[in-house]
């Protein structure tokens, strides 16, 4: 039933939780009042039922997100600051890219990017970083789903991936130039513990008039800085 709620969707009737879950109308209506009850939904003026704060506290306790976040936190202020730009921080959530953090200045381009959204692993800068320094196996899983094209410019052949991927390794950097979005294009380097495991990607997303080679030494030294503390 929780899992019903998103982005897209972060109030729903109790109709729509029972048709989204598969579950009985009176089935709903009991685990969502033991829900409401314990916190983890809340009843809206208008009955409709949205994510409780006692979700988030526990989610809060999750130690990847929370020492991953406190310890990158410092570096994104700084990056935001000396570029302006949107900073965001992603970890890999089975096939896709979860933003856990992002900070954004006055002058940066709105995107569409929040906290606890997804990303498109093929599609991103944080998310070639991820895949690039993930197992095989998670590249051939996405690739099995299929690339989507998401843009004109999104890569969908396994083997341009794949080569891609290939020079994320050697840079320590990958881009996206509008293959998510047109008019926007990001770069992003990994966040790796001291065994070389990543544990995440640091990005700066962005107008596509911007020169991202030049905002990629930033990026990349922000999630060194970060790889240290983690590590």
């Amino acid at each position: 039933m929780l899992g019903c709620f998103d982005l897209d969707r972060p109030a729903l009737t109790l109709t729509e939780i029972a048709r989204l879950s598969g579950l009985p109308l009176s089935t709903a209506r009991r685990v969502i009042g033991e829900l409401v009850e314990w916190g983890g939904l809340e009843r809206t003026p208008d009955r409709r039922y949205r994510v409780g704060i006692r979700l988030w506290q526990v989610g809060s306790l999750a130690p990847q997100q929370r020492v991953l976040s406190e310890a990158a936190l410092p570096f994104m202020q700084d990056l935001c600051a000396a570029t302006q730009e949107n900073v965001q921080l992603a970890v890999l959530d089975r096939r896709e890219a979860l933003c856990i953090e992002k900070i954004s200045s006055q002058r940066a381009v709105p995107t569409a990017t929040q906290v606890g959204g997804r990303l498109p692993l093929h599609a991103t800068g944080v998310g070639k970083v991820l895949l690039a320094f993930s197992a095989p196996a998670v590249l051939k899983e996405v690739v099995d789903d299929g690339l989507v094209a998401l843009t004109r410019h999104t890569i969908i052949q396994p083997g341009r991936l794949a080569a891609a991927l290939e020079i994320v390794r050697e840079q320590g950097v990958g881009y996206s130039y509008q293959e998510m979005t047109l008019g926007a294009v990001s770069v992003a380097a990994p966040i790796l513990d001291a065994s070389g495991e990543v544990r995440g990607a640091l990005g700066i997303v962005t107008h596509s008039r911007a020169a991202l080679r030049r905002l990629a030494p930033a990026v990349r030294t922000a999630a060194l800085g970060v790889s240290r503390r983690v590590g």
